[in-house]
């Protein structure tokens, strides 16, 4: 989040998150957009829903088209038979149906059941292993294949109620490792490379089934025509469980290719939905830098970065949902002080008053301020201000008064700047774990999925509130994803001229004799465990609502999007 988090959205990732139509939501104003476009993209909708329930009984049909919602980002609209068939497709892989004998089917299944929610056990079929327990290398002629089985290694989670040796058993040779013949399905390897991303702790089929199609879909890119290496290469760089589908539907439109009526259909479906939401962003886009003028923030504190379009890309990454719009430009707000407040610790703050800063912040009570630096007050009135208002919306929509849980968290987050800025007037590095617990507060992604929870206002208890005092794995597991891949990324950005550290320089500095290599890969590796750690919550009984934690899971997929 702050202190060097930065957003690179390149050219044909657009900002394209998808409303329904403008009927079912009639608090939401699309600018610019005429009636009769309301009624060509109503129309294209009704369309579209009729051909997801006409797919009938033909499985892996429908399978595809569930695919293609999903990445044209238009799943949240209403289409009918989509439950149906991922229920009909959850007893195939109960009772061991025929599909188990396409690995293209059989990986693209598994994605979609668990992206859903279903838990499937995850071990990849034995009839994809040579005599000696590894991929077969034949396997890389089929790049098709090799994208599904690596996708499908993403995904895999514990072992619970399932045998994971049960759904790709037949990808294998008798002793466990995967075909080299599967190196010749290309659409194959790369539905199974896709499903691997869900994977959780303990399925190592799912881990060497993402290597195994990876590394052939990597050597087959060589031999490609410019098309198939263009899809090969783009679902390396961004499996599909891994970004957020909307910044990546550009990509999609060119390269998905057929004579299907209905995959033109549901492509027109998303071209009106993408000017639509497009519409609708840029109202909220007006509405916060309004809000910025009228705070008078930027004016007043100098040294504080004045970038609307930045905080708000954090809300619309996290609350795709159109009618969430309100929720969006609210959340935006908050966000903006948790940059604000890194650029007092980070930039403008000397030690002495940075501790006063934090000790200000943690009794709360603005009234006894005047012995803090006229800028420090200038911005813990707004906070005050901010935590309020937002407390007031809360209440009033929902019952529920999170105010003094706030100001824990906002409290928790300068306790955490300071101790970061107390390390670096040492001149002394704390350990690499001591620095990636006390990242995962400084990320600000604990205070965003706080605020998330309370917009939402979905099945918000006492007891659900105080399980995130705990900060449980969805929340832990997403800022520490963000943390270290930021940390991966550049230690100092956005003309700053403060104090920066990160993972891997600390790591260095507890390990002499490392390679930055080295380090690297560590950190690499932490955030492969984590995600899988996050993929366990998804597929995991939960206190939160699913919006919610679809909210967390969107900001560890903005990573891509960050430069």
């Amino acid at each position: 989040m702050p202190r060097a988090f930065t957003w690179n959205i390149a050219k044909g990732q657009d900002l394209v998150f998808v409303p329904s139509e403008k009927g079912n939501y009639p608090s939401i104003e699309f600018p610019n957009l005429t009636i009769e476009f309301y009624m060509e993209h109503a129309q294209k909708l009704e369309e579209g829903r009729s051909v997801v329930k006409e797919v009938g009984e033909d499985t892996l049909e429908a399978l595809l088209m569930i695919d293609v919602i999903w990445r044209l980002g238009v799943d949240y609209h209403p289409h009918g038979g989509r439950e149906v068939v991922l229920q009909r497709l959850h007893t195939k892989f109960n009772t061991r149906s025929d599909c188990r004998n396409n690995l293209y089917e059989l990986a693209l299944g598994f994605r979609l059941l668990r992206q859903e929610g279903y838990y499937i056990g995850a071990d990849v079929p034995n009839n994809l292993k040579d005599t000696g327990g590894k991929m077969q290398e034949k396997l890389s002629e089929d790049v098709k294949r090799l994208l599904g089985l690596y996708e499908a290694s993403q995904l895999s989670i514990k072992r619970e109620t399932w045998v994971l040796d049960d759904v790709f058993n037949n990808f294998k040779e008798s002793n466990g490792m995967f075909k080299k013949a599967l190196g010749e399905d290309i659409k194959g390897l790369m539905s199974l490379y896709e499903a691997s991303q869900l994977g959780t702790e303990g399925e190592d089929t799912l881990f060497e089934a993402g290597k195994f199609s990876g590394h052939l879909l990597k050597t087959s890119l060589s031999h490609l025509d410019h098309h198939q290496a263009r899809i090969v290469g783009n679902t390396l760089e961004n499996p599909h469980h891994k970004t957020l589908a909307p910044f990546m539907a550009r990509k999609f439109f060119v390269t998905s290719q057929g004579t299907n009526t209905w995959l033109n259909l549901l492509k027109e479906v998303a071209k009106t939905d993408f000017s639509m939401v497009q519409s609708l962003h840029q109202n909220e886009i007006v509405q916060i830098s309004k809000w910025g003028k009228e705070l008078g923030l930027a004016k007043e504190l100098k040294f504080a970065r004045d970038q609307p379009l930045k905080w708000y890309i954090w809300a619309m990454a996290g609350l795709t949902d159109p009618k969430l719009s309100e929720e969006r430009v609210e959340l935006t707000k908050p966000i903006s002080f948790i940059y604000l407040i890194d650029d007092i610790f980070d930039v403008n703050g000397t030690l002495d008053e940075l501790i006063l800063f934090k000790e200000a912040v943690n009794r709360w009570d603005i009234t006894a301020i005047d012995h803090l630096p006229d800028y420090m007050k200038i911005c813990l009135k707004a906070l005050d201000d901010i935590a309020n208002e937002f407390s007031y919306k809360v209440y009033k929509r929902h019952g529920w008064n999170p105010f003094q849980y706030l100001k824990k968290m906002w409290a928790s987050l300068c306790n955490a700047f300071l101790v970061e800025a107390k390390w670096f007037a040492s001149g002394k590095l704390p350990k690499s774990e001591e620095y990636l617990k006390n990242g995962i507060v400084f990320s600000g992604v604990i205070v965003i999925v706080v605020h998330f929870l309370f917009l939402l206002g979905q099945n918000i208890t006492k007891q659900n509130v105080e399980v995130l005092n705990d900060t449980p794995a969805i929340i832990s597991s997403t800022a520490t994803i963000l943390r270290l891949w930021d940390d991966l990324g550049s230690a100092k950005g956005e003309n700053q001229d403060g104090n920066d550290g990160s993972y891997v320089r600390c790591y260095l500095d507890q390990h002499q004799g490392c390679s930055i290599e080295e380090a690297r890969e560590k950190t690499v590796n932490i955030i492969s465990d984590e995600w899988k750690k996050l993929n366990r919550e998804l597929l995991s009984p939960s206190p939160f609502p699913a919006t919610f934690t679809s909210a967390s899971l969107n900001l560890a997929r903005t990573v891509p999007l960050r430069g």
